[in-house]
């Protein structure tokens, strides 16, 4: 509320001026919920403002023209909606203050009303400040002031009550490591809660542009999600999926997106969702699954890896299936002890790796056998040097806990020709005994056919 009078007109000489009336149209036009109130005399068609609050430029242009066709009647005047101009709601309401000359008060908003409340708040208005008695006019606005502080005692506690309430979900995120963001799609703006920049780890409550997020996921994780997100805003849908990112502090996490495709008419407006670091869980699950496919000894895949791959035999075709059995290996363990016996299966997992680099899979399958399969591409030739080669790599002497060691390896190696798997296994591991039976350190090949040989 100004504290001084606005003229639109002329302005009145020796006007009185009511005591505190300033605070107390202000609080009335908070209570009513208007952006404005002006107070002029009626008897003039030019609009001769004594108090007001919040006229200025347009408003004051479009609140004259109100004024003139309101002053004309004999009652109040209230338009729930003008339709045009900077004032779209109008309350034009004949007011006295005492012996005074009559006045008009003028309430207005940028935003229309209703007609049902617009009516309400022109009866409203009109209880206050109409007819002949200023005490009349008096109480109740003590009543109204009395009111509008229980509405602003009544806001705080609503505030209270929701402070607490958004600290609660901030300490609930952050146990559960969850985050909420949005993104507004008309300029890709974004707004995230406190978990969202843990996550990321930026400074909390930072501006980070969308550009800035996506400089940490992992490439394809990056590429998945911009799929998966463009195919949602076309599709106005959901979407969720897990995602590499590297943190601006450079660790690096996983968390699972999930968002949902806000819309307006058919449109895409903006996506919301939540962040979660599900870093442990996907550590926990890729050891789980680390644990049921592959030896930890060796980090060579496990038997059941192997034979998860070699009953794929009809969709997935194979060149040959080589089975290895350590030579000596027993009575290195039984000499000197399990640690050094362990230390012989590494060191053969490990030589067995180098000498068939392009097989598909290589697995430890028992205690000191081991299985090669090697991509239906390669050829008989390429496949009898692979089996060579393992016995000369892992016959080579090495040095382990002060011990020159020498181990063996006894190969062999059987041709897929459609048989079922575990007849391919059963011929190479023929062939493999055939190999011990020749001295070990050897390799044979089963040949099937009516008479089936081995060499």
């Amino acid at each position: 509320m100004q504290s001084s009078a606005a003229f639109l007109g002329h302005p009145p000489s020796g006007e009185a001026r009511p005591a505190a009336l300033d605070a107390r149209l202000d609080r009335v036009r908070q209570l009513l919920g208007v952006d404005g109130a002006a107070l002029a005399f009626a008897g003039s068609q030019a609009m001769q403002i004594l108090w007001q609050a919040g006229v200025s430029g347009q408003i004051a242009k479009d609140l004259a023209e109100l004024h003139a066709h309101a002053a004309q009647g004999t009652g109040p005047l209230v338009i729930a909606d003008t339709g045009r101009g900077a004032v779209r709601f109008y309350a034009g309401i004949p007011v006295t203050f005492g012996e005074g000359e009559p006045l008009l008060l003028s309430l207005f908003d940028a935003r229309p009303r209703s007609a049902a409340m617009a009516g309400q708040l022109g009866i409203l208005a009109q209880e206050v400040f109409g007819g002949d008695s200023e005490q009349r006019s008096q109480a109740m606005i003590v009543r109204l002031e009395s009111e509008l502080a229980e509405r602003e005692q009544a806001i705080a506690d609503l505030l209270a009550t929701r402070r607490r309430q958004l600290e609660l979900f901030e300490r609930a995120s952050k146990t559960a490591r969850i985050g909420v963001w949005e993104c507004d799609l008309s300029d890709n703006s974004l707004t995230w809660s406190n978990g969202v920049y843990d996550l990321f780890e930026f400074p909390v409550g930072s501006v980070v542009t969308r550009e800035e997020t996506l400089r940490c996921y992992s490439d394809a994780s990056r590429e998945a999600m911009e799929r998966a997100r463009a195919k949602a805003i076309a599709e106005c849908s959901d979407f969720s999926l897990d995602a590499e990112i590297t943190t601006v502090k450079g660790r690096r996490r996983w968390m699972r997106l999930t968002g949902t495709v806000e819309t307006r008419n058919g449109v895409a407006t903006r996506i919301f969702g939540m962040k979660q670091d599900i870093t442990e869980e996907k550590l926990l699950a890729d050891r789980t699954r680390y644990l049921a496919e592959f030896d930890v000894m060796t980090g060579l895949a496990n038997r059941s890896q192997f034979q998860a791959r070699l009953a794929e035999l009809d969709t997935r075709p194979i060149g040959a299936l080589l089975l290895a059995d350590l030579d000596n290996f027993k009575q290195i363990n039984d000499t000197y002890g399990h640690a050094l016996g362990d230390e012989c299966l590494k060191e053969a997992a490990a030589r067995l790796r180098d000498a068939c680099p392009a097989a598909e899979l290589v697995a430890r399958i028992g205690g000191d056998e081991f299985a090669v399969l090697l991509g239906h591409e390669t050829t008989p030739g390429q496949i009898e040097a692979v089996a060579e080669r393992i016995v000369a790599e892992i016959g080579k002497p090495f040095m382990r806990l002060g011990q020159m060691l020498t181990l063996g390896a006894s190969v062999g190696v059987a041709y897929p020709d459609g048989s079922p798997a575990p007849d391919l296994f059963k011929r190479a591991d023929t062939a493999l005994y055939a190999a011990k039976a020749a001295g070990r350190n050897t390799s044979r090949t089963f040949h099937a056919g009516p008479q089936h040989t081995v060499n």
